[in-house]
């Protein structure tokens, strides 16, 4: 079984997934699972879930993945396509829950896909995610690629 690095995950004081109320339940490299409530920081001006928290959701949980799976190999992941479908409106005060998984795992690419559902599991957005994997040695915007599940720099 995968380490299960969800509470690492949630530690973090900063960053679009605490600014979102986003709470990762799972984080192992086989299987991302994540929840969020519903607040009106999430609502576009018709009173619904802004298609770009769903988006954000879904990058979020496939990037947590494939980051687990790259990690091991010496590599980091940055998102190259998302594609989100939305299927059912949300209003305030919902609970919704995401799991996304791997659909391939290459060497230089992963493909991984996610489900957000509502309180009732009706699937309410779901979409796929395409993320390139940088050797240890490749810059990002001009540096070297940090995160919460790489080592400390010394």
């Amino acid at each position: 079984m995968s380490q299960d690095f969800s509470a690492r995950l949630n530690e973090r004081p900063e960053g679009w997934p605490q600014v979102m109320g986003i709470t990762i339940t799972k984080a192992t490299a086989d299987e991302v699972r994540g929840e969020l409530i519903v607040g009106p920081q999430h609502l576009q001006p018709y009173g619904v879930v802004h298609g770009g928290v769903h988006c954000g959701l879904i990058e979020t949980l496939a990037s947590i993945g494939a980051a687990l799976f790259a990690l091991p190999r010496g590599q980091s992941v940055v998102g190259l396509e998302n594609s989100t479908s939305f299927v059912r409106a949300v209003r305030a005060g919902a609970k919704l829950h995401a799991v996304s998984t791997p659909i391939t795992r290459g060497r230089k690419t992963q493909v991984w896909e996610a489900r957000v559902l509502d309180d009732k599991e009706q699937i309410v957005a779901m979409g796929r995610v395409r993320l390139l994997c940088l050797d240890a040695d490749q810059e990002l915007a001009g540096e070297q690629v940090r995160g919460p599940l790489h080592p400390p720099v010394e």
